[in-house]
């Protein structure tokens, strides 16, 4: 956590969406970022996934895990709370791993159940943003080389139609809208020096319904945080909104 707490004093964000925290609630530093002047809701369940919200302009109503009735997803991969009058959402979709894997499945259901806690829980007139990492790469330009993917996960034509179903919700894609023709990414893979030959995807969206994406005044990948020790494979993606 030392160089998210870097990065947060460094970039002095009012709220922030962490996914693939890989803690349990008891571990999750709740206090230290109290100390730096953060509220937080976390989500977790140990070694794997996580999910979180840090915010310094209020934290209401969190709820962890889809908000819509049905049985809990045994994975934490949902937090949602309000911040600043936003509903925000802190998503981290399954990966997917092979077309025929379970997971795949898995994937694409969890994707359509999004939707059903969105119902749920707010509505495509309010104020909603729902970001994170996704896993899907929107268009052939979000990837570096289309060619290399093919028959991959990430790409997939049913992966990108449960994107347009989100967005057509009433969602749409915050970082898309400022840069229409821009191939920009947010994660590289560690590998034969991904980042350095910029050879990446961008998964991780903000969706925003249109009374947020009408306040919004500009979107970047931070590429600077990839860099240095022990990086994350993932920039983060700012966006700000004039609320």
């Amino acid at each position: 956590m030392v160089r998210v707490e870097e990065w947060l004093v460094d970039v002095q964000p009012d709220v922030v969406c962490m996914q693939e925290t890989k803690m349990a609630e008891d571990a999750f530093p709740t206090e230290t970022f109290a100390a730096m002047g953060y509220e937080s809701v976390h989500h977790g369940q140990g070694q794997w996934n996580g999910v979180a919200i840090l915010s310094r302009v209020g934290l209401e109503n969190p709820v962890r895990n889809f908000a819509d009735g049905q049985e809990p997803d045994p994975e934490a991969r949902l937090v949602t709370a309000t911040c600043a009058g936003i509903r925000v959402s802190s998503v981290y979709v399954p990966n997917g791993r092979e077309l025929d894997h379970d997971h795949y499945k898995y994937k694409l259901a969890w994707m359509k159940r999004l939707i059903d806690h969105l119902d749920a829980d707010t509505s495509p007139s309010e104020r909603v943003v729902v970001t994170g990492d996704y896993n899907i790469a929107p268009e052939d330009q979000d990837v570096y080389n289309p060619a290399d993917f093919v028959g991959a996960t990430h790409v997939s034509e049913a992966e990108r139609q449960v994107l347009r179903d989100l967005e057509a919700w009433g969602m749409s894609d915050v970082f898309r809208h400022h840069h229409r023709d821009d191939k920009l990414y947010s994660w590289w893979d560690y590998r034969a020096g991904g980042f350095n030959q910029n050879k990446g995807m961008r998964i991780d969206l903000i969706l925003a319904t249109q009374s947020v994406l009408e306040k919004t005044r500009w979107t970047i990948v931070d590429r600077q945080a990839r860099k240095g020790e022990k990086p994350s494979d993932h920039a983060p993606v700012l966006v700000d909104i004039d609320v």
